[in-house]
């Protein structure tokens, strides 16, 4: 396994993101498939396609305003067309030679990619690296009228898994993950994000 490489659940047409929020804002999306007040349409949104990353972030549900967990798909075109217009969050020498350019592109920037180490089951951080997306408020509209498939609540599933993971039933857990596999990158695309070709 390359250390920057994206890894997700996709199929021929969406891939599924993750995002966590509270009781309302969640309620709201998987009611309506799509996101509505009190959601901010004013601030960034971030989406991770590593659900176990996710849980790192939310502590499995448990983090307050990040109770309920979120599966968006997404269209894959609308993915890769967010991939396109991506800058890092920052200069990483393999990807912006000179970081002048990068500081103008990042200021100008309608989305981000930031590579945080990846997680495994029991939280432990792996050699690897998974993505996350920024979504500027100069998108959020689109992100939320066009790009999505369908908001499915993994809620009752995290807590399941939460269940096995606090009882050290690890091989139960495992079973119930999301199955992820390596996302297919044009080597423009994987360039422009910093992901290994």
């Amino acid at each position: 396994m390359k250390e920057f490489e994206i890894r997700a659940d996709y199929n021929a047409n969406t891939i599924v993101v993750y995002q966590a929020y509270n009781k309302t804002i969640a309620k709201a999306a998987v009611e309506n498939q799509k996101f509505s007040a009190p959601f901010s349409f004013n601030r960034m949104t971030w989406i991770k396609p590593s659900f176990l990353w996710m849980m790192e972030r939310s502590n499995y549900g448990q983090k307050s305003n990040q109770e309920y967990i979120l599966a968006l798909h997404l269209k894959r075109d609308a993915w890769e067309k967010a991939l396109s217009k991506a800058i890092l969050t920052s200069p990483e020498k393999r990807v912006y030679p000179n970081p002048i350019h990068w500081e103008k592109d990042f200021n100008n920037a309608e989305v981000y990619v930031q590579w945080d180490p990846e997680r495994n089951i029991k939280g432990n951080k792996l050699e690897h690296r998974s993505i996350q997306v920024g979504i500027s408020r100069t998108l959020i509209d689109e992100f939320n009228e066009d790009w999505i498939v369908k908001i499915e609540d993994y809620t009752p599933l995290v807590k399941k898994i939460l269940s096995f993971t606090k009882s050290g039933e690890y091989d139960k857990a495992k079973k119930l993950l999301p199955v992820e596999k390596l996302y297919p990158l044009s080597t423009g695309l994987a360039q422009t994000i910093g992901a290994d070709i």
